[in-house]
């Protein structure tokens, strides 16, 4: 699966393009949704890219592969791309993915530009070859327990599943919120029916519970759960990993799903790029684009600005990382190195906990941002 090399006729005599590889989860048990919206926002950059002329006159290609959730199968696309050529590799939602993704390319020597996995170890050992766009767990996760903290709540529940990636946020959220006096107790919906949980859940006397569980299942009979047991009507449902972002969640939950805060990458108010981008990806989608889209456009935009000034040899553009400065949708775009993580990191990207609207199930609220206090609900989007 291919983006069309160009919209506009930019083409070389010899018809050779630049290509890049993408990993985007596109069947299950990858969260199709997610990857629907990362790969509209990495396609509109590649023809918007070669509406300006693409690179140095070349077409920019996008090569791209499901990694449906599977590390394994994206470990093999990695392989796979690298033997089809491509400059870079970017992509991928799931962390556990992209971090088998950013082992196999750091193992291979092509860059990887990583757009929407958190997990702060993308890579056992420092790299050069990855870099990553969004916010690393360890910063976004804390935000969410400064807004729980903000919003009163000291007694809280986290609801699991088994995985690196959920096991490393509720060490985070444990980390943050226990020196400052909260508890947080965990809960392995493996073991638990939705009954005792509730039960789990009162006899905690929880103000908060936090699904850390994948989507839709359990997530959402979870939450159809707490939301029908009168012992629970004043528990604050939490999914700081972002699962009502997307439309299937109200369409799956309607109002149970509203009041359910979680993480959001992009700035209180867009700029003029972001308002064309945001436009362009709604009618692209037929939807109101996700961050995620964001993210995968600003993907795009990076890789294009390395490949001009640097040229498409893998070792120059992993070597540019720290000289990169571009104006994406959410804010201007530099890596750096960063502690505790081993990949070159943007930091950082504007990050918001926001809601549904319970009046309005299809717009949000943002609650709190990463540089201020809880705050009166203000809708956006």
């Amino acid at each position: 699966m291919s983006t069309p090399p160009s919209r506009s006729g930019v083409e070389r005599a010899d018809g050779s393009s630049v290509r890049i590889g993408a990993l985007v989860p596109l069947t299950r048990p990858g969260w199709v949704e997610a990857g629907r919206h990362l790969l509209a926002g990495l396609e509109l950059a590649v023809g918007d890219v070669n509406d300006a002329g693409g690179i140095d006159g070349r077409p920019l290609e996008l090569v791209v592969r499901d990694s449906a959730a599977d590390p394994h199968r994206a470990a093999a696309a990695v392989d796979e791309l690298a033997g089809l050529g491509v400059a870079a590799v970017a992509g991928e939602y799931h962390s556990v993915v992209a971090r088998a993704a950013a082992a196999r390319a750091d193992a291979l020597g092509l860059p990887f530009l990583c757009s929407s996995a958190v997990l702060d170890a993308l890579t056992e050992q420092p790299t050069e070859w990855v870099a990553r766009l969004a916010p690393a767990q360890s910063h976004g996760w804390r935000i969410y327990a400064d807004f729980l903290l903000g919003a009163g709540h000291s007694r809280i529940a986290v609801a699991a599943e088994p995985s690196v990636y959920w096991a490393s946020g509720t060490r985070i959220l444990r980390d943050h919120l226990t020196p400052r006096g909260a508890t947080v107790r965990e809960l392995d919906l493996r073991a638990l029916t939705p009954t005792a949980l509730c039960d789990a859940l009162v006899d905690h006397r929880a103000t908060a519970l936090l699904l850390l569980a994948g989507h839709p299942e359990p997530a959402v009979p979870t939450v159809k759960a707490v939301r029908r047991d009168q012992r629970l009507a004043d528990i604050l449902i939490g999914a700081p990993a972002g699962q009502p972002e997307f439309a299937e969640w109200a369409a799956l939950l309607g109002d149970d799903g509203a009041a359910i805060p979680f993480l959001r990458y992009l700035p209180e108010r867009l700029g003029p790029l972001a308002i064309r981008v945001e436009a362009a990806l709604r009618e692209r989608l037929a939807q109101a684009p996700s961050f995620v889209a964001f993210e995968g456009y600003d993907t795009v935009t990076v890789l294009a600005d390395v490949l001009r000034s640097h040229g498409t040899d893998r070792t120059r553009i992993a070597e540019s990382w720290p000289r990169v400065a571009v104006e994406g949708t959410r804010g201007q775009i530099r890596f750096s190195r960063t502690p505790g993580i081993s990949v070159w990191q943007w930091v950082w990207a504007p990050v918001q906990v926001v809601d549904r609207d319970p009046a309005e199930v299809d717009r949000f609220r943002i609650l709190h941002t990463a540089a201020g206090t809880p705050r009166s609900p203000e809708r956006a989007g």
